[in-house]
């Protein structure tokens, strides 16, 4: 189980076609173990990526019905407005994909950064989300996913094995969701 601060520029493939491969920054022994990505990221974004080769625990924080929280910090193309702010509480569709997708604790940081949570894991989410309320992301970082944050794997490329603490942690928020 392992946290890493993936850096732009890198895919989440282990047959990565134009960027650098996240698998890249780890060694034959973990890759021969059979890591995978928990959920992904697109190459342009930055920020926390679980791996691991434990099935289970892939299909338990990526199940749907989870709703595990993930924290993103994005800055846009123009200033954030208040409307925007509220469209993305409200809820807002998405072409392609059942249902309203709404953010939480959505928090202007600054007139063109954003900081918001979702609980789903659609392709792109936030990015179409934000396009769908009138705005353009320029750049995307993921801070958390459910309890696990960024610390200890403060550099971009840095990565950390999951403490005992942390996961169980992580079983906490799955079992209360």
């Amino acid at each position: 189980y392992i946290a890493l601060n993936k850096p732009q520029g890198y895919e989440c493939s282990h047959q990565a076609t134009h960027h650098f491969s996240v698998f890249d920054l780890f060694d034959d022994v973990l890759l021969n173990r059979g890591l995978q990505c928990v959920g992904r990221l697109d190459q342009d974004t930055s920020g926390l990526l679980l791996l691991t080769d434990d099935g289970q625990f892939l299909q338990a924080l990526t199940h749907p019905k989870k709703h595990v929280p993930k924290v993103y910090q994005m800055h846009t193309a123009d200033p954030v407005a208040d409307e925007q702010i509220a469209r993305l509480q409200q809820g807002v569709e998405l072409r392609n994909e059942k249902g309203v997708f709404a953010a939480t604790e959505v928090q202007r940081l600054a007139e063109y950064q954003l900081q918001m949570t979702v609980h789903q894991g659609v392709y792109h989410q936030v990015k179409r989300m934000i396009g769908a309320a009138g705005g353009t992301v320029t750049y995307l970082k993921r801070l958390s996913i459910g309890p696990l944050t960024l610390d200890g794997v403060a550099e971009p490329g840095q990565f950390a094995f999951l403490s005992d603490e942390e996961m169980e942690a992580i079983g906490e928020a799955l079992k209360n969701n």
